[in-house]
């Protein structure tokens, strides 16, 4: 390499930057994606929870079946299973109510006022953590509940 060539290189000047208006048409870019992306993702993690919710409730169903055909009662509460402190995914408690012995007024009743189960009432509150007895009862509607004996567990909504 000769002395020119090392001159020259040193003064050579790198246009290896970026421009404000590349920088703010990324940006936009990005800003345009994530506001397409976080209703779809707020979305599937919605899903997520509720599938969550039918999975326990049907594990807490099986628990209080074996605690039935040990005992020969349904029990009074879930913590008498040993399961009390399990939380739905919006980290309410699930609710239990076994039909026998508990006034009708609470159990919950589907679209005719018809009680849903023979046995026990277990569902979660859902999303807004409220619920009321009635399915038509707008509290209840995003409410995933057991129902006819076990046959259907899901949405109220969808009930």
């Amino acid at each position: 390499m000769t002395f020119h060539h090392i001159i020259r290189k040193k003064y050579v000047v790198c246009d290896c930057g970026f421009t404000l208006v590349e920088l703010l048409v990324v940006i936009a870019i990005i800003g345009t994606l994530a506001a397409i992306a976080t209703p779809l993702f707020s979305q599937y993690i919605h899903t997520v929870r509720i599938s969550k919710a039918k999975i326990e409730i049907g594990m807490l169903s099986k628990e209080i079946t074996i605690y039935f055909i040990e005992n020969n009662r349904y029990p009074n509460n879930l913590a008498e299973i040993g399961l009390g402190a399990i939380l739905d995914p919006w980290r309410n408690p699930y609710r239990y109510l076994p039909v026998a012995g508990t006034p009708p007024g609470q159990l919950r009743k589907d679209h005719s006022m018809v009680p849903v189960n023979q046995d026990y009432d277990l569902y979660s509150m859902g999303e807004d953590g409220k619920s009321q007895a009635p399915f038509t009862a707008k509290a209840s509607r995003d409410d995933i509940v057991r129902a006819y004996n076990g046959s259907y567990i899901g949405l109220v909504s969808q009930f």
